[in-house]
């Protein structure tokens, strides 16, 4: 089946296809309200050394940094995105879906704040205070430590929670998942049909070839018609009665050599009415006579 038979079929089941496209459009539209647009705020924290770690470089944090700083941060992300945290979270009013990692190809204790929701300004409310806990945390950890002041690992935000931008690689998602199966419904509802109607069809629009009375053929020696087996197809009968071409090709052959070779024909007098007895008798004395 080609491209032009589908449209075919597509324009002939037409009252099939039309209810099956008005299904897609409004299980698009149901997706679309369904599905709400989601915001997502991010923060970019990083990790500096200790005022005492830095007294060799003038107090410059940035100049003294150490690969534990990083194991440090995994492990004040890894307890961010706990229940205990978010618990505490939701208690100081942040909404949304949390996350704390480490940033992407970063070089040094680099940390990402993420928040999501579909309230654009709960979500950059709650990446504000997201940031702020995660400083909160990093204190309570040395404290439970009995870190001194002077020696305790300080963070400072290098990016702030950005404003919120929608997110709708998700949302378009199921759109596109919507509609695709509202079509291959509506195709598929528009093809059966069509192969319910199709047997139906043909039985009614039957040819005249099939429909046609059987033939009656006289058997040779009789004038009396031979009837032939009932359901037979018309063809098959003209086939059984058309005789083998190399049989029509020799009959052919010797009537036309027939009258080229054949024998003369010979002359019939023509029939002449009887005659009666006195004349017989008389020509045979006749006959006689001249004899002798």
């Amino acid at each position: 089946m080609d491209l032009a038979e589908i449209f075919r079929v597509m324009r002939r089941r037409w009252y099939v296809l039309l209810p099956g496209l008005l299904l897609t459009a409004a299980l698009t539209v149901a997706a679309a309200l369904m599905v709400p647009v989601t915001y997502q705020s991010q923060s970019t924290v990083v990790l500096l050394n200790s005022q005492k770690a830095t007294v060799a470089y003038d107090g410059n944090p940035f100049l003294s940094t150490q690969t534990s700083l990083t194991g440090m941060a995994d492990s004040l992300a890894r307890n961010l995105n706990s229940d205990v945290s978010l618990r505490e979270l939701k208690s100081r009013g942040a909404t949304g879906t949390f996350e704390a990692k480490l940033a992407d190809n970063a070089q040094g204790p680099l940390m990402w704040l993420t928040v999501t929701g579909t309230d654009k300004a709960a979500v950059l409310a709650s990446d504000r205070v997201l940031t702020a806990y995660a400083k909160e945390r990093l204190d309570q950890f040395q404290k439970q430590q009995s870190v001194a002041p002077k020696a305790m690992i300080r963070m400072t935000t290098i990016v702030p929670p950005q404003n919120p931008v929608a997110q709708t690689k998700t949302r378009l998602e199921y759109l596109v998942m919507a509609g695709v199966l509202g079509l291959v419904v509506s195709l598929v509802a528009v093809f059966y049909v069509e192969a319910r109607r199709r047997p139906r069809t043909l039985a009614t629009q039957a040819s005249p070839a099939e429909t046609a009375p059987p033939l009656t053929v006289p058997e040779p020696g009789t004038g009396e018609p031979a009837g032939t087996p009932a359901g037979e197809p018309v063809a098959e009968q003209t086939m059984a009665l058309r005789p083998p071409p190399s049989w029509s090709r020799t009959a052919e052959n010797r009537r036309a050599a027939e009258p080229r070779a054949g024998r003369p024909a010979m002359a019939v007098a023509p029939a002449t009415e009887p005659l009666d007895e006195e004349s017989t008798h008389g020509q045979r004395s006749h006959t006689g006579q001249r004899d002798r």
